[in-house]
């Protein structure tokens, strides 16, 4: 039996412990926490597909911050998905479902606009008050973390066709952004400047089997998805030599994986500082 003097101190000490102030951020199991929200440009469903070790995008932002060396280690959840625009994520119940109760978040991406352009109803009015409604919803949800609106990617071969579209949704970006005063994350600079080496290097062929020439179909079946309608799938230009000069072979304009480690490397280059001043100031350093 323990004497009343130890007892007295062990319960001094775990009254010392429940007494300490909260972390100064939101760092969960030992990691910074960075939440990437966004439709099939982010998720990379293909890419998933076709080499599922990756690298993906969430393990390129990873092992990109983990090079930098004095940083601490983070864990980047990827939810991304195809198809999505924000009244989706809401209305569908997948934002409660997936984002709302993840614990210890530092930094949320948020990265919208080709889905919501095309599916949102009034969309220079409605796309803005959605952007705001998921704003209030994650402040509300991770009070610690640091909103990030980002801007969309390139969507065109043609970067002189792209703009105005591109120029849109981003524009709206940037209004929301200042509305609430968060910082954006402008990636489409760094994927147009990309791009410009190379209109088709950052993006993916898909075409379907049936508009392929018959003559051909046994020589593309290793990159064939199966399926209702089966797609001949090539995430580099292996094939561009013989069907390149098919009708709408190179309008797929979804990132391939070097697509994916240019917006990686352009995250990383915005996040490190960040992440640094923010541990800098949890050290109490100027």
């Amino acid at each position: 039996m323990k004497s009343p003097r130890i007892l007295s101190l062990f319960c001094a000490v775990l009254a010392g412990v429940f007494a300490l102030p909260p972390a100064a951020h939101a760092v969960h199991e030992g990691k910074i926490q960075i939440v990437l929200l966004g439709d099939s440009t982010t998720e990379g469903s293909i890419p998933r597909r076709i080499v599922p070790q990756g690298p993906h995008l969430e393990q390129v932002i990873e092992q990109l911050l983990a090079a930098e060396g004095d940083l601490p280690p983070v864990r980047v959840t990827n939810l991304g998905l195809s198809g999505e625009y924000i009244r989706r994520l809401l209305d569908s119940g997948r934002y409660d479902k997936v984002a709302a109760k993840l614990p210890g978040v530092d930094y949320i991406f948020i990265r919208y606009g080709p889905n919501d352009v095309n599916r949102r109803e009034n969309f220079d009015l409605n796309y803005p008050k959605d952007f705001r409604e998921l704003i209030a919803r994650l402040r509300k949800d991770h009070p610690a973390a640091m909103l990030i609106p980002s801007t969309a990617i390139p969507l065109n071969a043609d970067l002189a066709v792209d703009a105005p579209k591109a120029k849109r949704m981003n524009d709206l970006v940037f209004q929301v952004a200042a509305e609430e005063k968060l910082t954006v994350f402008n990636v489409y600079p760094r994927y147009a400047s990309e791009q410009a080496k190379g209109p088709n290097m950052l993006n993916y062929r898909r075409y379907a089997l049936a508009k392929i020439p018959e003559k051909f179909h046994a020589f593309v079946q290793p990159f064939v998805l199966p399926g209702k309608d089966p797609q001949v799938v090539v995430l580099d230009n292996r094939l561009d030599a013989h069907l390149g000069h098919l009708p709408g072979w190179f309008d797929d304009r979804h990132p391939n994986l070097a697509g994916y480690h240019v917006i990686g490397d352009e995250t990383v280059k915005f996040l490190a500082p960040l992440i640094r001043a923010k541990v800098g100031a949890a050290k109490g350093k100027p």
